[in-house]
């Protein structure tokens, strides 16, 4: 208990003091926002973490759905739309503001927020810079800026965020390199970069991020060889490099990845065969995309121990030879792009692993146009899944006519036979209920137009022209 002294003394030092207090706020309030910074930061924890959002909601100059109109001083902020705090201490843990279309600038007194767990800001349009402050967030685990329009670097100073487990910085503005001292984070599992303009080589210091699961990289302008230390990452499962400038030959140690399950590099300059063992290497392979490449050699016959596989896209290289894939053993496979290489030798059983496609009762895109198959269509052609949409067969050397068994695929809305040696009559075309594309060109069939055509009532292009 304080003495009848004791309280008048306090009592009169506090009198005396507040004062002094009145004009240190009124101060705080028009101090330029890089002063500001240092001064919240010998503020106590609260009034810190209050200060900061209000300088975060400050550079938000277009606020259409009124998110921060909770963000004023007649609720405790914790209460603010979008704020988690912790119970203990009454700080600021998770801020989300996504899906607001919220536009300005992100202030770099978000790095004041030093009890920050996660943050959430995709789509938005934040622009600027991503601020360097954000470094100091060492307890920071999730980030999410993706779908904005940030520009500028990367911050080497995120190297700081120690418990990082996720950066999502995709569809973005951003330019420049990788900072090779991202490979500290040792917690890392998601990095997404993608769709950006990013450029220079993939720092080989990537191999370190020994938690990582998945590299979203794709849409960028990245350019040299693939490191070979990525090949030291266990755990990852998703690799998506598609579409950047990426050359030289995939580093075989990436193939013993075993938890891989996507595997896409589609649209660089990559060169190279294929390992004969693919399929035993990947058995967890759910989509392999590498189209669009200069791959050269055959297709591993092992591909059919990839039980799991949905897609395979080998679009656009330069893969030779006959395909000896067992289709069978991978039931669940729904997109199947072999366009565009120097597959098939003009041979009549260049087409028999439609046999084991039969069993893919999933299968809805099956393109094999643009290569050397030759032989007549297998009227087990007929026997392909029912949910099968689109069929491209076109510039091949296939000769005979069209099985009548192509009647079954009820549900297919693109067949194209253009450019081979087909002949005959061509009315069991106009038994596809839902077609819509139908090319037929450079070939040899007979001119009559079945009747049964105009029943087609979703038909929007028809192409016959005879072969001269």
């Amino acid at each position: 208990m304080l003495s009848s002294l004791q309280f008048k003394t306090s009592l009169q030092f506090s009198v005396l003091f507040i004062p002094f207090l009145v004009p240190f706020f009124i101060i705080l309030l028009h101090t330029p926002n890089s002063t500001l910074a240092s001064l919240i930061t010998t503020l106590p924890g609260n009034d810190t973490d209050r200060l900061a959002l209000l300088a975060i909601k400050s550079q938000i100059t277009h606020d259409p759905l009124g998110f921060f109109s909770s963000w004023n001083d007649s609720v405790h902020f914790c209460n603010w739309k979008g704020v988690t705090c912790g119970h203990l201490h009454q700080r600021v843990i998770t801020l989300n503001l996504s899906n607001y279309n919220l536009v300005g600038s992100l202030s770099p007194h978000m790095g004041n927020l030093s009890f920050l767990r996660g943050i959430n800001l995709q789509q938005n349009y934040f622009h600027g810079e991503i601020p360097p402050e954000v470094g100091r967030l060492y307890r920071l685990m999730y980030l999410n800026f993706s779908n904005n329009s940030f520009s500028g670097e990367i911050p080497v100073n995120l190297s700081g965020c120690s418990s990082l487990i996720m950066i999502r910085l995709g569809f973005n503005n951003l330019i420049g390199k990788i900072p090779s001292q991202l490979g500290s984070l040792q917690k890392l599992e998601r990095f997404q970069l993608h769709y950006n303009h990013l450029r220079g080589q993939l720092p080989d210091s990537l191999g370190n991020l020994s938690s990582i699961r998945s590299f979203s990289m794709s849409v960028n302008g990245f350019e040299g060889t693939i490191p070979e230390s990525l090949g030291r990452l266990k755990t990852l499962n998703f690799l998506g490099f598609g579409l950047n400038q990426l050359s030289g030959t995939i580093p075989h140690s990436l193939f013993n990845l075993s938890f891989i399950s996507v595997f896409t590099l589609p649209f660089n300059q990559l060169h190279g065969n294929l390992p004969s063992n693919l399929g035993f290497t990947l058995p967890n392979l759910q989509v392999f995309n590498i189209g669009h490449n200069r791959f050269t050699g055959p297709l591993p016959q092992s591909l059919s121990n990839a039980s799991n596989l949905l897609e395979l896209d080998i679009n656009s290289s330069n893969f030779t030879g006959k395909v000896k894939i067992d289709f069978g053993g991978l039931p669940s496979l729904w997109s199947l792009v072999l366009a565009a290489n120097q597959l098939g030798n003009g041979e009549a059983d260049d087409l028999s692993f439609l046999d084991s496609l039969t069993k893919c009762r999933d299968l809805r895109l099956l393109d094999l146009s643009e290569n050397g198959f030759g032989g007549k269509l297998p009227h087990s052609i007929g026997n392909l899944s029912t949910q099968l949409v689109q069929l491209r067969l076109g510039g091949n050397q296939l000769s005979g006519s069209i099985p009548i068994e192509i009647e079954n695929l009820v549900n297919l809305t693109e067949l194209t036979m253009s450019k081979n040696n087909l002949s005959g009559s061509i009315h069991v075309i106009g038994n596809l209920p839902m077609l819509r594309r139908l090319d037929l060109s450079e070939n040899a069939f007979s001119v009559h137009i079945p009747s049964s055509i105009g029943n087609i009532t979703q038909f929007m292009l028809y192409t016959l022209k005879r072969t001269t």
